[in-house]
């Protein structure tokens, strides 16, 4: 067995990747950029190394810096995690020469397998089925359209070595496909290196279903069951389960046999992932082989109860897999949600900044966090915005959803924005409940983005019994530091209006063991917490229903965080309440005149001048944030006064563009 293994990746996977490693007693090295340099992976290491700027092409894609880092300390093997290298069959290779173990596949497995066109070729011609469409890249935008109205719309135009929603357009008319080829073209060049894209045929009302592989050296493979990841955005998952609720003992089994046999046609060693389309009538074609270990890995080993990372470390050591195909078994069900920094209510435009106030929820049998941030870290523009990966698991999948709703109320964050009220929603939505998914889920439940009207309804009672009874322990408190002197005590009323919004509600609090009686506009109600004046998540029962939410004090109000719902409630004195309905609505500045960056990043080009006239709809600006490029366009006909910035510019959130007439 390894003594020493280098981590050549950041964040949530290198955290994994250690975690494991020192379970199995073997000394870790972290590698970093210079933002990095305080991050979680390099605390947790045994032993860091710097390897360049914040730029991942400067630093983590730095072959010769790796593999240094590897002489310097003496690592015996490398754990590529996912992302940066990889699926990089020359680091493969350049590690083969030095005689450093990679964890992970052979080069010409990686070849083969991480260069989606090929892979095609070879699992048809092992008997695997595949999606209709074109076997090579398109070279220009009329050779794309050609190759569309041929196979017939809607096409995906997909990067050749892409991965991770990048390089990756649909297209359903001539004019998609020639701006989807360009935009697939530059991400794929931006993010993998390689522009190159081909076509294939986009299967309506698809489910992404694929199978995780296990192979060692002396001809053993294996798959360990399926995972749904059909709920994306963006070609991006957001969530993903094992077992699929859409597939049968029959489907599963002719499933697991084809990755398996596409596995052993590629001579394929350490874990693996083959991913399948599969339409409504469980139909199934190849996608592409991932060879390397996948982000939503967790959700299979929690109901397998196999540690994915040991077993590929054991597998490069050339230790043999110590169990056979007949061997597996899953049991219950496990849900991850991809915790993002990104604003839901901004169109899922990324956030960057400190984590101010970061709190995960406890972890326990049913909830495991695999994160790679802390409180006081940084999330930078340079990297992909995940925060942490939600794991939770249960008896069945009803269960597993129910953790997962608790432990998203138990999430806390502060400093960036966040997409945890989206997963909540997601969560709560009946057609998730039942499983009717495919990959155009969001996109059907969601046509015109997601807004705060979307979030599942709140019984208001609860945030107002909270709101009511957390200002009613703030008032006693403040009564025992106030009225102390002998004849001057302070009494603290019993009587409180709430506001949720224009709404207003009327409350009478009795002290109780352990917290109140509370009438809501005469309705008799109990709430019972062990919360302490400033904590952030409250804890309780009301009604003897237990709740978790997060709380955030300001002025007379509370700002309530619930099922991804945020609430704001003000409480006053019933005569206080009698003036606030007086007061006037503040109004928002109209801010329509102006082009606004919507997130921070890099301007890459801008479409128009001084004095030009748009219409509705015309392309202004593209903006690229953690290597999505991001088109912006007019929301109606105009005229451009003035541009306030130039191609290359680094923009900050809100930052203003161009001023229209």
């Amino acid at each position: 067995m390894f003594k020493k293994i280098l981590i050549a990746n950041r964040g949530e996977i290198a955290c994994r990747v250690i975690k494991t490693a020192k379970q199995m007693d073997i000394a870790t090295v972290a590698v970093h950029s210079e933002a990095d340099k305080d991050a979680l992976h390099v605390l947790s290491a045994d032993e860091a190394v710097a390897i360049g700027p914040a730029p991942s092409k400067e630093s983590y894609l730095v072959m010769d810096r790796i593999i240094q880092a590897c002489k310097d300390t003496g690592a015996e093997a490398v754990h590529p995690g996912y992302g940066f290298l990889s699926e990089n069959p020359e680091f493969a290779r350049r590690l083969e020469v030095e005689g450093i173990v990679l964890i992970g596949p052979g080069p010409q497995a990686m070849e083969a397998m991480g260069d989606k066109i090929t892979s095609k070729k070879l699992a048809k011609e092992a008997g695997v089925n595949t999606v209709p469409g074109h076997p090579d890249a398109v070279s220009d935008g009329e050779e794309a359209v050609t190759i569309a109205n041929r196979i017939g719309y809607p096409v995906m135009l997909k990067a050749s070595a892409g991965g991770g929603g990048k390089g990756m357009r649909i297209a359903w008319t001539d004019a998609e496909c020639r701006e989807g080829l360009e935009r697939a073209r530059n991400e794929a060049a931006s993010s993998f290196g390689d522009d190159r894209v081909f076509v294939e045929k986009f299967i309506e009302e698809p489910r992404h279903i694929e199978i995780q592989v296990l192979a060692d050296t002396f001809g053993n493979t294996v798959y360990l069951g399926e995972r749904e990841c059909s709920v994306q955005r963006r070609h991006q998952k957001v969530i993903e389960e094992a077992p699929s609720p859409f597939l049968n003992a029959e489907v599963r089994k002719a499933m697991g046999e084809q990755a398996v046999a596409l596995a052993k046609a590629v001579g394929y060693r350490s874990a693996g992932t083959v991913e399948f389309i599969v339409d409504r009538g469980r139909n199934f074609y190849f996608l592409e082989m991932n060879t390397r270990l996948q982000v939503e890995h967790p959700v299979t080993e929690l109901v397998t109860r196999l540690d994915l990372v040991e077993l590929m470390i054991r597998i490069a050591a050339g230790e043999r897999l110590p169990f056979a195909q007949e061997d597996v078994r899953v049991r219950g069900w496990a849900v991850e949600s991809r915790v993002y920094a990104e604003d839901p209510f901004r169109n899922f435009l990324p956030s960057i900044g400190r984590l101010w106030s970061y709190r995960e929820p406890q972890e326990s049998q049913y909830v495991r966090v695999d994160s790679g941030v802390m409180e006081g870290g940084e999330i930078s523009m340079y990297y992909d915005p995940m925060i942490a990966k939600l794991i939770t698991y249960g008896v069945d999948r009803s269960h597993a959803i129910q953790h997962m709703r608790r432990a998203l109320d138990e999430f806390h964050i502060k400093g960036v924005s966040h997409n945890i009220s989206f997963l909540a929603a997601l969560m709560a939505h009946p057609r998730f409940h039942a499983g009717k998914l495919t990959t155009n889920f969001i996109a059907e439940e969601y046509p015109n983005g997601f807004h705060p009207a979307d979030l599942p309804s709140e019984d208001p009672r609860l945030l107002i019994a909270v709101a009511a009874s957390v200002h009613r322990a703030y008032q006693d408190r403040a009564a025992k530091i106030s009225g102390q002197m002998s004849g001057h005590e302070r009494e603290v009323s019993l009587e409180w209006v709430v506001f949720l919004g224009r709404e207003r509600y009327h409350t009478r609090l009795e002290p109780i063991e352990g917290g109140y009686n509370i009438e809501i506009d005469t309705a008799p109600h109990q709430i019972l917490t062990d919360w302490n004046l400033g904590e952030p998540l409250l804890r309780g029962r009301m009604d003897n229903r237990p709740f978790c939410m997060q709380i955030e004090r300001f002025s007379f109000g509370y700002r309530m965080l619930h099922a991804g719902s945020q609430v704001d409630a003000l409480v006053l004195a019933p005569h206080i309440a009698a003036l606030q309905e007086l007061m006037p609505d503040k109004q928002p500045p109209d801010m329509s005149k102006y082009l606004l960056s919507p997130m921070p990043g890099l301007l890459v080009s801008l479409a128009v001048e001084e004095g030009q006239e748009v219409k509705e709809g015309e392309i202004l600006a593209v903006v690229e944030a953690m290597k999505m490029e991001n088109v912006l366009r007019a929301e109606r006909d105009g005229v451009v006064k003035s541009l306030a910035t130039k191609p290359g510019d680094s923009l900050s959130v809100d930052q203003v563009i161009l001023e229209f007439e």
